[in-house]
């Protein structure tokens, strides 16, 4: 890869220049702002009884901990601890879930892409962790590569809707896995200059993640400490466990005061009660818990809490995403969220196989169930295929222009009411003859009056079938290419570059991360 020296990162004008306007107008790059109320679906009441049966939950059933050390730190807590069994009292979690902040900011490599995390913000990301790919031109599911994976790292770093880098946007199987985070990290920090993930999944790979990210920000370890560069998101093993590696690389990445975001997969009917309420309050359970035992170690460390809580097919079992339930557990958790005073993660997610129209009701519903339950980081935003199980580009452009929508949904000039929006006096000119097209009051508009798409077709069926009749996967597939040809990576500084090489190189030549096979 070409090195360019100067300041890291590049910055909004150096991002505009790059990306020229060779493939498609697209929004700038901002940081939304939810301006709705957020949808609260439980009364005082309900919020008090799903909070009592979390609270009960701790308190009476317990939650396993695989991981020695949490016990042990546990234990001196003052909570119960039989075996790997934990109990808590509500008095203790609630303490420690006040110590963490209801909000902070993720400062990655190019500190113009600084995330600010809870608040009214909503941010989204890339899809995260799919062993399969999908695209229109293979037409077929197939095992993830490193070159899948780093296009989809270009679309991440390319569209300005995509405000930070989750996991593997899809996991590169051809590289083996003792060595497979130091590849797609490297990737993610010279392709990307956003906000990074490491995936708490055993000592090495929390710890080299860590040092990748400090060295491509160009910061010394005081300065790494200081203030959250990077993230981690857990998934407790429900029911009502947290595994080892997980906890371990929590308690790794809050010691050295990064961001930790704790998401139960809690699938009513099949991990989790067939009731929402239960589901939810089971969830909570399951991510307080954790939240509490990082506070203990060091208050005040940034945390945010996940749901990812949907229903099962009774039919067979297979998750399904984009329901009517998934979006009412993501709107009572949203309202809990607030209750705790954490900010909330929920997901952009879908049950279909293709890009099709299934996907994207399921998508738009998951989508809005974020804007609606308040949500603050959107992970899966654009990309996700198969319950989690694919990875689309064409998928990832088609979701990209649902979240531009969701932007310009939230900018408050749309539903300003100043005299000139009022527009009297473009509605005297025309009075009850005429049209609006011609009047001054439109022409000064007409160009920003509106969303644009980039994707979306709107001409009528003749004129659609004149042009090719082109049906939107197979215009996203263009645009996919068109943004890979185009792609220019963000600068990084050459002796940085080097750095960081040479990090991959000694990790590599160390023997990466074990494995078992």
């Amino acid at each position: 890869m070409a090195r360019e020296t100067g300041r890291r990162g590049g910055g909004r004008a150096g991002a505009a220049a790059r990306r020229g306007k060779a493939t498609l107008q697209q929004m700038p790059w901002s940081i939304p702002v939810n301006i709705d109320r957020p949808i609260e679906p439980l009364s005082a009441e309900g919020v008090a009884a799903v909070h009592d049966g979390a609270m009960r939950i701790l308190e009476e059933i317990g939650i396993t901990f695989l991981n020695p050390e949490a016990l042990q730190i546990l234990k001196k807590a003052g909570c119960r601890v039989e075996g790997d069994l934990v109990r808590m009292d509500r008095d203790f979690v609630m303490e420690m879930v006040a110590k963490a902040p209801s909000s902070f900011t993720i400062t990655p490599r190019n500190p113009d892409r600084a995330l600010p995390v809870g608040g009214n913000h909503i941010l989204f990301g890339n899809v995260s962790s799919p062993p399969n790919y999908w695209d229109v031109d293979l037409g077929k599911k197939v095992a993830g590569t490193r070159e899948q994976c780093r296009n989809l790292l270009k679309l991440t770093q390319y569209f300005n809707c995509i405000h930070f880098a989750g996991g593997y946007p899809v996991e590169p199987v051809d590289i083996h896995a003792s060595v497979r985070h130091l590849d797609v990290l490297y990737d993610k920090l010279t392709l990307c200059d956003k906000v990074m993930h490491a995936y708490s999944l055993g000592k090495e790979r929390v710890e080299d993640v860590m040092e990748m990210v400090r060295i491509a920000g160009g910061l010394s370890e005081a300065e790494f400490e200081a203030t959250p560069r990077m993230y981690t998101n857990i998934n407790s093993t429900s029911p009502l466990k947290h595994d080892y590696p997980m906890i371990d690389g929590c308690l790794r990445l809050v010691r050295r005061g990064q961001a930790v975001v704790v998401t139960p997969f809690t699938l009513a009917g099949a991990m989790a009660p067939v009731t929402m309420a239960g589901a939810v309050a089971q969830s909570l359970a399951e991510a307080l818990c954790a939240i509490a035992l990082f506070q203990y170690v060091r208050p005040g460390t940034p945390c945010a809490i996940g749901t990812f809580t949907s229903n099962v097919d009774m039919k067979s079992g297979a998750p399904a995403f984009g329901t009517p339930e998934y979006m009412r557990a993501t709107q009572m958790t949203g309202q809990m969220a607030r209750f705790y005073g954490l900010p909330m993660r929920s997901s952009g997610v879908c049950a279909a196989n293709v890009p099709d129209g299934q996907a994207m009701w399921e998508t738009s519903n998951s989508l809005w169930a974020a804007v609606q339950s308040g949500t603050n980081m959107v992970y899966h935003a654009a990309g996700w295929l198969e319950g989690g199980l694919i990875a689309s580009p064409e998928k990832f452009i088609m979701d990209c222009e649902v979240l531009q929508q969701i932007q310009r949904y939230m900018q408050p000039e749309i539903c300003a009411t100043g005299p000139d929006e009022i527009a009297l006096d473009a509605i005297r000119e025309v009075g009850n003859e005429g049209h609006f097209f011609g009047l001054q009051h439109t022409q000064d508009r007409y160009s920003t009056a509106f969303y644009q798409p980039f994707l979306s077709d709107w001409r009528n069926y003749e004129a659609w079938e004149a042009a090719g009749a082109v049906w939107t996967p197979e215009r996203a597939n263009k645009i996919y290419k068109d943004i890979l040809a185009e792609f220019e990576a963000p600068p990084m500084e050459a002796a940085v570059h080097d750095e960081l090489k040479d990090f991959v190189a000694r990790r590599k030549s160390e023997g990466g991360a074990p494995t078992d096979f």
